[in-house]
């Protein structure tokens, strides 16, 4: 963190903060919100606060902010509140910044930014301005931009009743080993990148964009947010229990495995035969076909000195310069 005395040297930088005080623990968030302002007060940063409601349209709320001229959006919240702006943001000019108080901060923890709220703030000053990637999934009628994963399958299945669990709904336990117990695979058709065509059956396949998802399970540490490529992983010849295995390894970073095939793409059309469920960062979109491909350097992101998924081919920006003014 850097020292407080150079602090009042920044110029002024106008930030829409955008707080939800449901993210996390929200008894804790009337004190969140007042470090958040005091940090910021001593970072020469004056924010416009936007609270979150039920039915509060984010994406309307950044665009006005940008066409205001503001290029600082900051979230205080989990990544379900990042995800409902990043339509807004790709492509535009505005750097997106990240104060992580929801309940697994996993796009925080891809971009070595801190849950401690002075450290992420000063990170919105003296971090590393830089652009990464980002997926778009269509399925159906549903279009998803996603950040960090879009699967298809058994985790799809999974995936709601879990996030239940976690936050306290033990009832879902026994549907969740039920729906784990009953799957079968299904027959997966792919094109990669126009021209490459693979068969496989599995129970699952994910498209990454980030090496950590969920509650920080690591799919693998060769993922790049930065590099213009998704990364496809086909679990094709794993059993239920090697599927186990491996997502119980993987929370410890422990992910090689030779049932699981790697391709590097920027575009697929995939289809599923029984129709699987197909879910972007914890969305679940319907089922059966779906179209995914990668934004290179699409979103514009304030990252701490350490990250998950850096790749030196992507040039990092001065964020004073870049914010200032």
């Amino acid at each position: 963190m850097p020292s407080r005395a150079g602090i009042g040297l920044h110029r002024p930088i106008r930030a829409k903060l955008i707080f939800n005080a449901n993210s996390g623990r929200p008894e804790d968030s009337p004190q969140q919100l007042a470090s958040i302002l005091s940090e910021m007060q001593e970072h020469n940063i004056l924010p416009e606060v936007f609270t979150v409601l039920p039915d509060s349209r984010l994406e309307a709320v950044v665009q006005s902010a940008i066409k205001a001229g503001i290029n600082l959006i900051v979230v205080a919240g989990g990544d379900g509140t990042i995800d409902s702006i990043v339509g807004a943001m790709v492509g535009s000019s505005a750097t997106l910044g990240i104060i992580p108080t929801g309940t697994r901060n996993n796009l925080a923890f891809n971009l070595g930014i801190s849950r401690d709220i002075a450290e992420s703030v000063a990170i919105l000053r003296e971090g590393r301005r830089l652009r990464i990637d980002v997926g778009r999934v269509r399925s159906g009628r549903a279009r998803h931009w996603f950040l960090e994963v879009m699967a298809i399958g058994l985790i799809s299945d999974l995936y709601p009743m879990a996030d239940e669990i976690q936050h306290g709904q033990l009832g879902q336990i026994g549907e969740l080993l039920s729906t784990f117990i009953s799957a079968t695979p299904s027959r997966l058709r792919m094109i990669l990148d126009g021209h490459q065509r693979l068969d496989a059956s599995a129970h699952m396949m994910l498209v990454a964009n980030m090496p950590f998802f969920g509650p920080h399970f690591q799919i693998s540490p060769n993922v790049s947010f930065q590099d213009g490529r998704l990364d496809l992983f086909t679990f094709s010849d794993m059993t239920k229990l090697g599927m186990l295995s491996y997502a119980m390894l993987s929370q410890g970073g422990l992910v090689e495995n030779v049932g699981i095939e790697h391709f590097r793409i920027r575009e697929a059309r995939i289809r599923s035969n029984p129709e699987m469920p197909v879910l972007a960062d914890g969305v679940l979109l319907g089922k059966g076909s779906l179209s995914v491909r990668v934004y290179p350097h699409a979103l514009m992101v304030m990252a701490g000195a350490e990250l998950t998924g850096e790749s030196s081919a992507t040039p990092i920006i001065n964020a004073g310069a870049a914010l200032d003014g």
